[in-house]
């Protein structure tokens, strides 16, 4: 028996279980893996997206200390944006796991989740029981298997998923001189560190469409593998390069474990020819080659809950604040359509919504919150709160109130809300 059950060791669930320990809690974390960041390290999902209005951050607390550990060591860089969440994946790791071990968090990897109160380990089954348990799973997996209500998709389809990719030895200096030279590029050159990203996706032309439109009639691309393109640099990793793709738009039930293996091998056939893409067409990748492919599929959307509140596309659009509100973001509603391009929806200019505390606690139980992108919203409204940002203010919401000993659907939210202030939350 521990006080706080966290599933899934993730951004939102790293920090609901670093929070619930320091509130005294005992706490167990349990994931399927070996190594925690979720996506930020196992899909490759970097940089963290900007949380920020006139380079003021939205987002504190347990974020902003795993960012400001990152920095020390030159693992974390800003943006010209003032975003601070470009990271090296492979450190994030580590300073991860020095914050769980500090705060005390008991820690299990290499454990699914078979059943509500059971875990399949290496050694067999094994038991859990907890006074209050977080789902962190990205797919309301221990929520769902509890009975908790859930939706999923929008018209019966979930936003395609994508398999990143990282390429190393590339000439960063002749890649983005290139890059300005045909315009479509953001950068930042300070301090020694070259931050750079471009992109080409179907929802308007940019400077690298010719680029891809060659390549296809020359029979060096596919129609498919020019979906979506992005890259961005890697701080702590020089002369590498991320991206975010290829995006794989036949593919959008993440639940389904074919369909999961269908991207692992159709994305690496996709990787393998834009590697040879980019050694054959990009100044400064003439000698790239692929350093990491990521082996967790990036997941924008799967299941979502059924909560006390349901965060709705009017929220986010109208700016909505909440009493109980526990995170703060200004990120847009942003929408993968597969076969298309983006459904972006911005905020008014320099404002932004709040996601209430009842979004984490299910409708039908008193022992249970959830965290992360599988929080109760509607599915345009989670296509704006999905973003790590938010997940890691989720997360250290839902540890606060897990670890303070009150049962979730009796927490007070607006005192939760003074708690997190205290605690260096921007709320």
């Amino acid at each position: 028996m521990t006080d706080v059950f966290v599933l899934g060791a993730g951004s939102a669930g790293c920090a609901a279980a670093i929070a619930a320990a320091r509130e005294g809690a005992s706490v167990l974390l349990v994931d399927r893996g070996g190594a925690p960041g979720g996506s930020s390290t196992g899909a490759l999902v970097t940089p963290m997206m900007p949380n920020h209005i006139a380079g003021e951050p939205l987002t504190g607390g347990i974020y902003q200390e795993v960012l400001d550990r990152l920095a020390r060591t030159g693992d974390a860089a800003r943006f010209k944006d003032g975003n601070l969440g470009w990271f090296n994946p492979e450190m994030l790791k580590i300073v991860l796991e020095e914050m769980l071990v500090e705060a005390g968090v008991r820690i299990l990897y290499h454990t699914v989740l078979e059943e509500f109160g059971t875990l399949l380990t290496p050694r067999g089954k094994r038991v859990f029981a907890a006074r209050v348990y977080v789902d962190a799973s990205g797919d309301a997996e221990l929520a769902h298997r509890a009975g908790v209500p859930t939706e999923s998709g929008r018209e019966g389809r979930n936003q395609p998923a994508s398999l990143r990719f990282h390429l190393g030895h590339v000439d960063l200096r002749r890649a983005l001189d290139y890059f300005r030279s045909i315009g479509d590029v953001e950068w930042t050159d300070r301090d020694d560190v070259l931050l750079f990203t471009t992109a080409c996706t179907p929802n308007r032309r940019w400077a690298l469409t010719p680029l891809f439109e060659g390549a296809i009639a020359e029979g060096l691309l596919r129609p498919e593998d020019a979906n979506y393109f992005q890259i961005f640099t890697v701080p702590g990793r020089p002369g590498e390069v991320a991206f975010n793709g290829p995006r794989m738009d036949g593919e959008t039930d993440t639940l389904d474990p074919e369909a999961l293996t269908r991207i692992q091998l159709e994305g690496k056939a996709k990787i393998k020819r834009l590697t040879e893409f980019c050694r054959r067409r990009l100044p400064g990748f003439e000698k790239a080659y692929i350093v990491t492919i990521a082996p967790m599929v990036g997941v924008r959307e799967s299941r979502r809950i059924v909560g006390l509140y349901r965060l709705t596309r009017e929220d986010v659009l109208a700016a909505r604040k909440f009493p109980d509100g526990i995170a703060r973001t200004n990120y847009p509603i942003d929408i993968h359509v597969p076969g298309k391009g983006m459904e972006l929806h911005p905020l008014p200019p320099g404002e932004y919504y709040e996601i209430p505390y009842r979004v984490m606690v299910p409708a039908n139980r008193d022992d249970m919150l959830v965290a992360g992108r599988c929080i109760s919203a509607d599915f345009e409204a989670q296509g704006a709160m999905r973003i790590i940002a938010n997940c890691y203010a989720l997360g250290e919401a839902a540890g606060t109130a897990a670890g303070s000993g009150t049962p979730p659907p009796q927490v007070d939210g607006a005192s939760l809300r003074t708690r997190l202030r205290a605690k260096g939350a921007r709320v």
